[in-house]
């Protein structure tokens, strides 16, 4: 009977953990979203920061932890990366070929990319958190500093396609911010499921979302505006991942 309940335990531990974060990726892309409507050129400046940022940490977390601890569990776990990073970038490339010079167009399918994406990331944060509570917040971190920017991006290109600010605004909320934990609260059921090497597999197709979307998107994306600070603010989010996996240790 103490065993059942500590599973019961566990399982509201890491939900709870999952749901929080979730919905706190869905506050800070609302941020970026009303933030980007009433101070442009401030918003426009500080996102390459949180990019960078959030560039830092996604790229350092699953190379020093979450590729490890899935090739621990799933020796095959290096070709899920690969096989994660290139359904990114395939995904990336469909999305780009259908972009065309009509605003509508645009706005259309850059949203329709963004949602996809965001729902990844609350997969992405049920992932996570099964394997462990470390990864999970590291993980986190990083995805939800670079909502703020998704938020700015979202609402930028619809905009673009001469969307109303009113509709523009809630559209990219619904788009961008609540997918995420609609894709947390689908995931995590369906993860809780998987044995340990099944997990080790996802987390490794995990960590290759994880180095796409920074070194791919962000990175580039953040470097597109040529700011000074920019390398400070990726070896911040180094720094800072390095220092809560080396914790562990003192």
């Amino acid at each position: 009977m103490g065993g059942v309940f500590v599973n019961m335990f566990n399982f509201s531990t890491e939900f709870i953990w999952i749901a929080g974060f979730a919905f706190l990726s869905a506050l800070i892309n609302g941020i970026g979203i009303f933030a980007i409507s009433k101070k442009k050129k401030w918003v426009e400046k500080a996102k390459n920061y949180f990019m960078c940022f959030a560039a830092g940490i996604l790229v350092t977390t699953p190379l020093i932890l979450a590729l490890p601890n899935a090739l621990q569990k799933n020796s095959w776990a290096g070709f899920a990366a690969l096989g994660g990073f290139l359904f990114m970038f395939f995904s990336k490339k469909i999305i780009d070929h259908y972009i065309e010079e009509d605003s509508l167009v645009f706005g259309a399918v850059t949203a329709q990319g963004i949602g996809i994406h965001s729902f990844i990331d609350g997969v992405v944060y049920a992932v996570t958190f099964q394997v462990s509570i470390l990864i999970g917040v590291l993980a986190a971190i990083g995805m939800v500093v670079h909502e703020f920017a998704e938020g700015v991006i979202t609402y930028s290109a619809l905009i673009k396609s001469n969307i109303s600010q009113k509709k523009a605004f809630w559209s990219a909320f619904a788009i961008a911010g609540l997918t995420t934990p609609l894709g947390a609260f689908v995931g995590y059921p369906i993860v809780s499921l998987f044995n340990q090497k099944t997990l080790g597999g996802v987390l490794g197709f995990v960590a290759g979302v994880l180095l796409f979307i920074s070194a791919s998107h962000l990175l580039p994306e953040a470097e597109s505006g040529e700011d000074e600070h920019s390398i400070g603010a990726f070896s911040l989010g180094v720094g800072i991942a390095l220092f809560i996996f080396l914790s562990k240790f003192l």
